[in-house]
């Protein structure tokens, strides 16, 4: 585990004069953050359609004065961000929001309740985009601080808000289009309603799983259901296979390291008095090292092989659209957990012990430079805990403000450091 100090006494009263600041700025700007988060919340839009709020944050970012540039498809946003004075080595920091909202239909009694049928911001992504226009409305109210009072200072930024993270597609559309150019360092935070605002948790390492999604098509022989003996069933084959693959799949890695395969759809068949020729499933796998992956894969298709074998009929096993697992850089996580600290108190930020078994494809920037994310507190005092995807979730809105100063102070830190991004994690 990496350990994160600024040495030099001159680095840490400027450090310290900022982060006293910002909370006076963003205090300030709370009812803004509120107001921005309830717009996105009453109007989400779905993967690959956030042009709207595509728009909306292109406008908030233009009117600081940046030069936002609003990605193909008018999906996604992007923009520099320079204060201060820039030594040569200084580290360009990116800050990553996901856009997006889920189908779900949001069902909260609130006046911000979502405004489009069938589509709510249940995840928290509209916080996660309120949060990241707060870095950048904060540190555009810090500019003169710079110029004026710390001479010599300078931070660069670069604030990306990816959209269609839901379909683990929009980080790979926006490094396609080369959001991850001369970027050195990468941060970003999800919701966490499990944990109460006003806390934060970290971990270092592997935070989420490699995730595959699994499909089979099984090829068997149709008939009149009153002569089996005539077919090749197909559903009966998927039935066995389903219960093969959950019974000797845990069993075919080590217990203690974290896997999980689900199947979530099933289709076959068009009346019910007559066996299909073809029956077609569709499955999550999740697992936490790629060992234990490669090992998983090769089962599923051994068990796949055999079950068609033993039935007579053909499966293809398609593995699609490979997530890879985050995984936190030592050095990154150190900064977020210090910043975390200064801003929530030392008792207030806790690990994690165990990765979650969610995906997340923040993973596909850490290709192109280090990174990690930080799970925010966000439960409400006035209700109980209401979880993720859940068509009640709702923040307790305090959080916006505090998640604009641990991310901002995150990227200072690194900034101050720029020799330790430099090691690696």
């Amino acid at each position: 585990m990496a350990s994160f100090s600024l040495d030099q006494a001159e680095i840490r009263a400027f450090y310290q004069a900022f982060s006293k600041q910002l909370e006076i700025e963003l205090k300030e700007l709370e009812p803004t953050l509120v107001d921005i988060r309830r717009t996105l919340h009453k109007f989400p839009e779905v993967s690959g359609e956030e042009k709207r709020t595509s728009q909306l944050i292109s406008e908030k970012l233009n009117a600081i004065g940046l030069q936002p540039q609003i990605m193909r498809k008018d999906v996604g946003v992007t923009a520099d961000l320079t204060l201060g004075t820039i030594a040569p080595n200084a580290p360009l920091i990116a800050i990553r929001a996901d856009i997006d909202a889920l189908r779900i239909t949001d069902q909260k009694e609130v006046d911000y309740c979502s405004h489009n049928p069938g589509i709510g911001h249940l995840c928290g992504h509209d916080a996660h985009t309120a949060i990241t226009l707060g870095v950048a409305l904060g540190v555009n109210r810090l500019a003169e601080y710079f110029k004026n009072q710390w001479k010599g200072f300078g931070l660069r930024l670069r604030f990306i808000f990816q959209p269609a993270e839901e379909i683990c597609l929009g980080a790979r559309w926006l490094v396609k289009q080369g959001v991850m150019e001369d970027v050195d360092a990468i941060i970003g935070l999800h919701m966490d309603p499990e944990i109460e605002a006003g806390a934060a948790n970290i971990r270092y390492g592997v935070m989420t799983a490699f995730c595959d999604e699994v499909q089979f098509k099984i090829h068997g022989t149709g008939g009149h259901a009153a002569r089996p003996h005539h077919v090749d069933d197909p559903i009966t084959t998927a039935a066995q296979l389903i219960s093969s693959l959950y019974q000797n799949l845990p069993r075919s890695i080590d217990s203690r390291t974290p896997a999980v395969f689900t199947i979530g759809q099933i289709a076959a068949g068009q009346a019910p008095n007559v066996v299909p020729e073809t029956a077609e499933l569709r499955g999550s796998l999740r697992s936490t090292n790629e060992h234990a992956r490669s090992v998983l894969h090769k089962t599923i298709e051994d068990i796949a092989q055999g079950i068609a074998l033993s039935t007579g009929t053909r499966i293809d096993v398609l593995f699609k659209s490979p997530l890879p697992a985050v995984v936190n850089d030592s050095i990154i996580t150190a900064a977020f957990e210090q910043s975390a600290k200064d801003v929530l108190g030392h008792q207030q930020v806790g690990q994690i012990d165990m990765p979650s078994m969610g995906g997340e494809d923040f993973s596909i920037y850490l290709d192109s430079a280090p990174g990690s994310m930080l799970r925010l507190g966000c439960a409400r005092p006035d209700q109980e805990a209401v979880f993720l995807h859940s068509p009640y979730f709702d923040i307790d809105e305090r959080v916006l403000a505090i998640g604009s100063r641990i991310m901002l102070q995150t990227a200072l830190l690194l900034s101050l450091n720029p020799q330790i991004l430099q090691k690696g994690g």
